[in-house]
């Protein structure tokens, strides 16, 4: 099995449970992983104490890179990072992506997905959309890029937040290409 090359950026926007069950799932899937990096934006960690009421981010196994480090492996598609995850994503960052604005680290690392036709996966967590951001989701999915919105799914009976909350991660897992074991359409009790 190949192993993944991953890079995981953490917006602004709200939902930082979803990076941090994200990190969770990812701490376990070590056998399916080559490497992972991580980028937060500007105030992402200060959201994740915010939203989360901790600094976990600071105790995960992952190499993090500052949003200005240009040197990181992924704003270079040399490096061959197969897959971008961004979670959450901003609608700031994904219209910066969208209209091909590299400003920071976690833009040019998308952009550099897109050009190389790798895997990137932006998790909005907004609403409602407006036409704007409604339109720059048009966009990178015509560039290859994938949206994959926050929005849990019930089927599963979710009894917490948590439980909610890992139906998109395991989605978004899924649309990275991690075996994961999740429960699935069809194979429910009823």
């Amino acid at each position: 099995m190949k192993k993944h090359k991953i890079v995981i950026a953490v917006t602004g926007a709200s939902g930082s449970i979803y990076a941090k069950l994200l990190f969770d799932k990812l701490k376990n899937l070590d056998s399916q992983i080559q490497e992972i990096g991580i980028v937060f934006s500007k105030n992402a960690e200060e959201i994740w104490e915010y939203e989360l009421g901790d600094k976990s981010y600071s105790t995960y196994p992952f190499k993090k890179y500052s949003t200005n480090d240009f040197y990181a492996p992924f704003a270079s598609g040399s490096a061959q990072f197969d897959t971008m995850i961004i979670c959450p994503c901003s609608m700031g960052t994904l219209g910066r992506i969208a209209n091909g604005t590299s400003d920071d680290l976690i833009t040019r690392a998308a952009d550099v997905l897109l050009k190389e036709r790798k895997k990137l996966i932006l998790v909005p967590r907004e609403l409602p959309y407006s036409l704007i951001h409604i339109h720059n989701m048009k966009l990178i999915t015509e560039a290859g890029g994938i949206i994959c919105p926050a929005s849990p799914s019930f089927y599963n009976k979710p009894k917490t937040i948590e439980d909610a909350v890992n139906s998109v991660v395991n989605r978004i897992l899924d649309l990275a290409g991690f075996e994961i074991d999740s429960k699935r359409w069809g194979e429910l009790e009823k």
